[in-house]
């Protein structure tokens, strides 16, 4: 568990499956998404069961606020990295408040050289974000994700351990 002044980053557990499905299943947090959103509550229970179980180089955390899991922040696949934020906390600076901390615990508990992104290039305010971390651009690629009948393309970003100054 990692806490900060105004969130609790902690381990998913299938009672918030009500929380983690209103943030799947908006539309707005989902366009960047590597999947639309979710349809159904199935959808988002077995998104929640394979994040509970975990998996081999899974670091990740629901984000928790005043009670609520409002998003989740962590490593899916280290070195690669990842925030999913319920768009009713957009503009707020809590991805940013996350990501600070779990980029921390990341290198803390992780002996990676350096820790990676993935973005949509029109996803302009996680690029933002991105920036602000200390992530720089390593590289793009076209056509990389077909989202619904859409092909999205890729900026790949990269935050080496001895330039993160936390």
């Amino acid at each position: 568990m990692i806490r900060t002044d105004r969130l609790t980053l902690r381990r998913a557990r299938i009672e918030d499956l009500a929380d983690v499905h209103a943030m799947l299943s908006d539309p707005r947090a989902m366009r960047y998404w590597a999947t639309p959103e979710h349809e159904t509550v199935e959808q988002s229970r077995a998104w929640l069961e394979g994040m509970v179980q975990g998996a081999p180089g899974e670091d990740d955390f629901l984000i928790e606020h005043e009670g609520r899991v409002i998003g989740k922040a962590g490593a899916w696949r280290l070195p690669e990295v990842g925030f999913l934020l319920h768009p009713d906390h957009w503009g707020k600076g809590l991805a940013f408040e996350a990501m600070t901390a779990v980029i921390a615990h990341l290198f803390t508990a992780h002996a990676v050289e350096a820790l990676t992104a993935e973005a949509d290039p029109r996803n302009a305010a996680s690029l933002r974000l991105l920036g602000r971390l200390g992530f720089v651009e390593t590289g793009r690629a076209e056509r990389t994700l077909l989202w619904r009948d859409e092909w999205c393309d890729s900026v790949y970003l990269a935050l080496p351990r001895r330039a993160w100054t936390g």
